[in-house]
């Protein structure tokens, strides 16, 4: 009986074993599909906005933040990849916050082996004292890291300033100015800054927050949470997150159509006089495929008027 006994045991081991070992086989696999995703939506924004070119030294801002840890992971692999030779030096802005690990950054840019540089600067003493308790901190603070990293990417003769904002950080900006600035405005993927001097890109301006949440659990990143910004609850750009997330939740896919339309504006039907010369329209007596019919998208539902049959609307 007790032979009996040790084969069930010993087969039931060997089914947990080889269990097991499947279930890390697939989750290596689900790792490697991401990694090959990340590096393939941040190679494709590069290459479509122009972002690194041959001899760039390019300024990663770290903020210990799991973006920042990922855009430097993904730019650190392509580097090794690239058509083109182009630099990069990690910077991290120490902002002297009280409780603030300043060995964590360095600790790990030494073990990566990418040239670093910490900057500090207590802009934190300054925001806590310019405004009020209660209120938002990230405008003034924002711009004060701004000027901050500006002025260091000079210094070290960077050409580009990368920072780490990810798809999800531009459908919320595009939001906020529309709610509360009333302006059709996002956060592109490559400017001028507002000195003049320095050309930013967002290399990860293609890529998903929920990816980067699962790189950042794979890689293990020492993440270093933020007591200026993080800590406010109420902050409208957290409002808006939820609210994107509400949407994905209920309507799958939506996130992805509302950021295409980023990059598919017809100014001729929206209503800026300063975009499109609504003023000077004239009837031309010739077909436009971009007029009124632009609106009879194929997927739009024709509603039934009272007394009248629906007739479908089929494209041209």
């Amino acid at each position: 009986m007790s032979a009996v006994w040790e084969e069930a045991v010993q087969q039931y081991e060997q089914q947990e074993s080889s269990a097991r070992v499947q279930n890390s086989m697939k989750i290596e696999r689900e790792d490697h599909k991401l990694e090959k995703r990340l590096c393939r939506e941040v190679g494709r924004a590069i290459v479509d906005f122009n972002m690194i070119e041959e001899g760039d030294k390019v300024m990663v801002c770290v903020s210990g933040g799991k973006d920042s840890y990922a855009m430097l992971d993904i730019l650190l692999k392509l580097q090794k990849r690239a058509p083109i030779n182009f630099e990069l030096v990690a910077v991290n802005l120490d902002q002297k916050q009280p409780g603030f690990p300043e060995h964590v950054l360095p600790d790990y840019l030494s073990k990566l082996g990418v040239p670093f540089h910490i900057e500090n600067q207590d802009t934190y003493s300054i925001v806590k004292r310019v405004i009020p308790e209660g209120k938002t901190l990230c405008s003034l603070c924002s711009r004060l890291r701004r000027g901050i990293l500006y002025r260091v990417a000079g210094e070290l003769g960077c050409t580009k300033v990368a920072l780490g904002h990810h798809r999800d950080d531009m459908l919320q900006t595009f939001f906020l100015n529309m709610f509360f600035a009333a302006k059709l405005k996002g956060m592109p993927p490559k400017l001028v800054s507002d000195d003049g001097k320095n050309v930013v890109i967002r290399p990860m301006a293609y890529v998903t927050e929920k990816d980067l949440t699962r790189w950042a659990q794979v890689r293990e990143f020492p993440i270093i949470p933020c007591t200026l910004c993080g800590s406010q609850e109420n902050l409208q750009r957290k409002q808006v997150g939820n609210m994107l997330r509400e949407w994905e939740k209920k309507f799958p896919g939506r996130l992805e159509n509302m950021f295409a339309s980023l990059q598919n504006i017809v100014p001729s039907h929206l209503m800026d006089n300063k975009r499109h010369d609504f003023k000077g329209i004239r009837a031309t007596g010739i077909a436009d495929a971009d007029g009124d019919k632009a609106f009879d998208a194929e997927e739009f539902q024709v509603p039934a008027l009272p007394g009248h049959s629906v007739i479908g609307i089929r494209p041209n």
